[in-house]
């Protein structure tokens, strides 16, 4: 199967590494010709457009920062929408709003393809090694056709049901994490100002029930001052604006969400757009000051698993 990616970002590149490496035809395509280069040298080729490049490949794998980013790369004046043909697939796996996946995929199932969002969960590290979660929303039978390429990209790969679905729980578990680091950042500062020995606290919550994928990942990279989770405050600025709409659209009324999202936009304000999202602590450091760190912690969060086959996660019934 003849692959094409676009999007060679954070997450983006890591997943169209992965199948580069695991000997997948695929052309690429991004706006910075250097990602792109860098994937050439390596053996994939490239297409000068999105149009360009569905007339050559089998499956067209979309991989970007916004739902307005991928609305352009799919019906914009170069897209790849107007060129697709019967039997084609398209994978959407941007963090997106789930009707607009809706709304794009109506127009390429009309002229035969066949579409699914699969956006991925568990940080640039796993997907660097292959070992990332993939939602996956659809018609099974498109599922089960590109089921080999999601078990090569990620190690768990969960079809969630229907077209968006995918979309839909992947702003909710972004939404959680978002709300695990804003607890973090008070629980770490706190910790610093009683004047504890701030390795003794990471260990502490880590084997404790106040732990959390969150904490064993995004706390390490504050503790030792890089700050670095290849995530910025504009994208959860996003994700949890898609949560919160969501919830809003179908009446839950919301408590946290609303108080997490300002928390955000006020560090966005504050620290800029493109400010790694584990330097909210900021807010709290800056008026304690102190500065919240350990010794020893990673500058950035490494995946020490193998690259295992993935396989599908079945939920449980009865």
């Amino acid at each position: 199967m003849k692959i094409g990616f676009i999007g060679l970002g954070n997450v983006g590149a890591k997943l169209a590494g992965t199948l580069l490496r695991n000997g997948h035809d695929l052309t690429v395509r991004d706006l910075d010709p250097q990602r792109v280069q860098s994937f050439v040298e390596r053996g994939a080729k490239q297409a000068a457009s999105p149009r360009e490049m569905i007339q050559h490949v089998d499956l067209i794998i979309t991989c970007l920062p916004s739902p307005a980013a991928s609305a352009a790369v799919a019906e914009g004046s170069d897209g790849f929408l107007s060129a697709l043909r019967p039997g084609q697939i398209w994978l959407e796996m941007s963090t997106t709003d789930h009707a607009e996946i809706i709304r794009l995929a109506a127009l390429a199932e009309a002229r035969g393809a066949m579409v699914m969002d699969c956006p991925v969960s568990g940080g640039c590290h796993r997907a660097a090694t292959g070992n990332i979660a993939i939602f996956a929303g659809g018609e099974r039978a498109a599922f089960e056709k590109v089921l080999p390429v999601l078990t090569t990209l990620g190690r768990r790969i969960l079809h969630t049901g229907e077209l968006g679905s995918a979309s839909e729980l992947k702003v909710v578990t972004n939404y959680l994490c978002t709300v695990h680091l804003v607890a973090l950042a008070e629980a770490l500062t706190t910790c610093k100002v009683a004047g504890m020995d701030m390795n003794v606290a990471y260990e502490a919550i880590r084997i404790s029930s106040g732990n959390s994928f969150v904490h064993e990942t995004e706390s390490q990279v504050i503790l030792n001052g890089s700050r670095d989770i290849n995530f910025t405050m504009d994208l959860v600025i996003k994700d949890v604006g898609l949560f919160d709409q969501l919830a809003r659209d179908l009446h839950v009324p919301l408590e946290l969400s609303p108080l997490v999202l300002s928390i955000f936009e006020d560090g966005q304000r504050r620290y800029g757009a493109r400010e790694h999202s584990p330097n909210i602590i900021r807010r709290l450091e800056e008026p304690c000051h102190v500065k919240v760190l350990g010794v020893g912690f990673p500058a950035q969060i490494v995946d020490e698993e193998p690259e295992e086959p993935g396989y599908e996660v079945k939920p449980r019934r009865g």
